[in-house]
């Protein structure tokens, strides 16, 4: 029997799905290009925007008969065991194969966006505390583990990372992103890209492009980001991620800018992702975006309109489930409405990146191989680790942390007591298993009061929670403030609790319009400083709070971005001192919760100034981070002359000249004093951890080039310009501790999508 050239593997990837291409029905060639979500729950709360409006009806055995691109969610829907789960899903496969003439299975994709969105898996910390520990490496680590975990079970496609730049931290998904700096969303999701991808996951960018900078904070808001702005801050993570970890698919955003839908804007889309920077992969929808450029965009008139507005524009697959990529699309190419290039064009697309998994060999197999354990010891001290290189010592100023071994502590909190406080909305407890009561949550999750008992087994703790985290009843204010008077310190453990749509305080949909803790949170912090006893705030978080109202007033500020699983114990051992803090911020902390909510890239006008009576300087900055150590700097950097092409080293000596190892985060940002368009006023190009023992000494190089002072000028090209520029070593954007200076010389260099990215860094003993 001959083998057809596209079950050839034998032949190039090209060849195989040109020839399977020839051989398919248009309705073969169109059922590539939607998912199905079986066991999508139309009645009650969803997961998505919109959703009950927006799942079609379809009869699975009909469909299947033509094909499927994608299944969505089989794991992330309901709790479902993972052994079970992957021979369900195998099951589902053989079907879907056995369904359609060619035997090709569907893509399966799940979001993973803190870890593997299922039962019993792994909960890591969510994003913002990736990019607190300003350690790429270990971001990698844990993503080719989750990788290796979706995997396993027979997923190929994960919808991760978010690159979006925080804008305004009242938006809900802050928790989601990286940082509010583009240097950090870019280089540590792009470590997780790396990850995954080295697992054989096809990861997803999200959300491409411009989501976090919507108008006033709102989930879905319209953008209205200039030029400059979309090109030098909302871009670059994205671009950093397809260039140097080659992510195989990018998912369009929800949003509009400046009119026109991220889902039908073709030079966004082809232009640039494609064109520009080379991307060959597929590009999906955002659940229900296709349909969106109908019902809330309303850029189409029906859902054909809609189908060939995405797919012109270069949108692939249409997710969560089909709508208007199924019968409006086909009946439209039928009717010569639609030219069936545009399907043809996208289902190469999506053929290309199945026949690179394997999906168009004859030998594939759906069955899962080997022992399923999606919560294993390895993934639990990858999770200890991330948590507690995030974990942010804020302020400390009279050294009552760590505290004493023997000491009475009153712990007080909504956050204390609960688990879901370490859970970001994208985990799959506060994600999908609030929706089915009385299911366990498949994981040990400690608290910080059962941590914090366990880290100190000779202490006195008591508890009081005292109030509810969004509730306005301070009826338990009392008993918190009887704990806190009969005890040595006061742990107090606030801040959010996750959830979509408003069923939180942090999460998608679940903006807010000021950065003041919820509900009476703040007056019970008041009540319990009124005390006397010294109190160590514990903040659980999904966003940054706006902490000046007790500037001065607390014993030490700790900060943890929703941690994850492990995050009780790595705030327990923070407050103990068995571990030493090394997290920073990847966001400002404001003093005032309103007015000013700005990052921290910021022109002159945006700092304060005499202009405006607000004052928007942080409490705490971005890159701010104290240790129970302390370190000297000592640098060798004196500066130079160099071309608008040319490279100069800066180099910094780092000394632990403190009792104890430690972690020192070296930050090197750029000061451009005068350009042709208004610059921030410094930005992050460069950082690495050092971790030192006590009087080690090491020496961290950074390779700066002059691609990394480039900008967007006024033609909209991105160039170098000469002219005087400061490198300042920092060990935060308001800590400069060295600056060297450089000149520039030469002409004005206009650069294309081969420029350098990163700020490569050496480290080498003392000298």
């Amino acid at each position: 029997m001959t083998t057809a050239p596209w079950r050839d593997p034998a032949l190039p990837a090209a060849v195989r799905v040109d020839d399977l291409l020839s051989r398919m029905t248009l309705q073969e060639k169109t059922a590539q290009l939607y998912g199905v979500w079986v066991g999508a729950d139309t009645d009650g709360d969803g997961v998505a925007p919109l959703q009950r409006e927006m799942t079609a009806e379809y009869d699975w055995d009909e469909l299947i008969t033509h094909g499927l691109g994608q299944l969505t969610r089989p794991f992330g829907t309901a709790p479902v065991d993972p052994a079970l789960g992957a021979q369900a899903l195998a099951r589902a496969q053989r079907r879907i194969a056995a369904a359609g003439r060619f035997g090709i299975p569907a893509l399966a994709h799940e979001e993973c966006l803190a870890g593997f969105t299922t039962w019993r898996a792994t909960a890591y910390p969510v994003p913002l505390a990736w990019g607190a520990s300003f350690d790429p490496a270990l971001v990698e680590e844990m993503g080719t583990a989750i990788g290796r975990d979706l995997r396993s079970v027979g997923v190929h496609q994960g919808l991760a990372p978010v690159l979006d730049v925080v804008r305004d931290p009242r938006w809900g998904r802050v928790e989601e992103t990286i940082g509010e700096d583009p240097y950090l969303v870019g280089t540590v999701g792009t470590a997780y890209v790396r990850g995954l991808e080295s697992a054989g996951i096809v990861s997803t960018l999200k959300h491409f492009a411009g989501y976090a900078s919507s108008a006033g904070a709102r989930n879905l808001a319209p953008v209205r980001a200039g030029v400059r702005e979309f090109a030098d801050v909302t871009l670059p993570p994205f671009e950093m991620a397809v260039r140097e970890a080659g992510a195989r698919s990018v998912m369009a955003a929800y949003n509009d800018t400046d009119g026109v839908p991220a889902s039908a804007d073709p030079g966004l889309l082809t232009e640039l992702l494609r064109e520009r920077w080379g991307f060959t992969g597929t590009v999906v929808a955002d659940y229900f975006g296709v349909g969106f450029l109908q019902t809330q965009h309303r850029v189409a008139g029906s859902e054909a309109e809609a189908a060939q507005a995405a797919l012109a524009a270069g949108l692939d697959v249409e997710l969560p489930t089909l709508k208007c990529y199924g019968t409006p699309l086909v009946e439209a190419v039928r009717a010569g409405e639609i030219p069936e290039s545009l399907i043809d064009r996208a289902a190469r697309r999506v053929l290309l990146q199945k026949c690179e998994l394997g999906l168009l060999d004859e030998d594939w197999s759906p069955e899962p191989t080997g022992r399923i354990d999606l919560d294993s010891a390895s993934n639990r001290a990858i999770a200890r680790r991330l948590a507690e290189e995030s974990v942010v010592l804020l302020d400390n100023p009279d050294g009552i942390l760590p505290l004493a071994p023997d000491t009475r502590i009153a712990v007080v909190g909504p956050r204390a007591a609960d688990a879901l406080a370490m859970l970001g909305c994208y985990s799959f407890p506060s994600h999908v298993l609030t929706h089915h009561p009385g299911v366990p949550m498949g994981i040990e999750i400690p608290t910080v009061l059962e941590a914090l008992r366990a880290e100190l087994p000779d202490a006195k703790v008591t508890f009081a929670e005292g109030c509810g985290v969004d509730d306005p009843d301070t009826g338990g204010f009392e008993e918190a403030v009887a704990r806190t008077a009969e005890a040595d310190v006061c742990v107090a453990v606030l801040g959010d609790r996750a959830g979509l749509f408003g069923r939180g305080t942090s999460g998608e949909g679940c903006d807010v319009t000021d950065l003041r803790l919820p509900g009476v949170q703040a007056d019970l912090l008041d009540s319990l400083v009124a005390t006397g006893v010294p109190v160590v705030l514990v903040l659980l978080t999904g966003r940054p709070y706006a902490l000046g109202r007790w500037d001065g007033r607390l014993g030490a500020v700790v900060q943890a971005f929703f941690p994850g699983e492990e995050g009780g114990p790595a705030v327990a051992g923070v407050l103990s001192g068995r571990v030493n803090p090394s997290g920073r911020l990847p966001v400002s902390v404001p003093r005032e919760p309103g007015g000013q909510p700005w990052t921290y890239l910021q022109p002159p006008l945006g700092l304060a100034g005499e202009v405006s009576n607000l004052d928007p300087t942080p409490l705490y900055p971005f890159g701010h981070g104290r240790s129970y150590t302390a370190f000297a700097w000592d640098s060798y950097s004196t500066g130079a002359e160099i071309a608008t092409d040319g490279s100069y080293d800066v180099s910094v000596t780092v000394r632990n000249t403190g009792e104890r190892a430690g972690t020192e985060v070296v930050q090197l940002y750029l000061h451009d004093p005068v350009a042709s368009v208004v610059r921030p006023d410094v930005r992050l190009i460069g950082y690495h951890r050092l971790n030192l023992d006590p009087d080690e000494s090491t020496r961290v190089t950074f390779r700066f080039h002059a691609d990394l002072s480039s900008f967007t000028d006024r033609s909209g090209r991105r160039v170098v310009e000469p002219g005087a520029l400061e490198l300042r070593l920092a060990a935060s954007s308001a800590d400069i501790r060295h600056t060297t200076h450089l000149n520039l010389t030469g002409p004005v260099r206009v650069l294309g999508p081969d420029r350098r990215l990163l700020c490569e860094t050496e480290v080498s003993g003392a000298g």
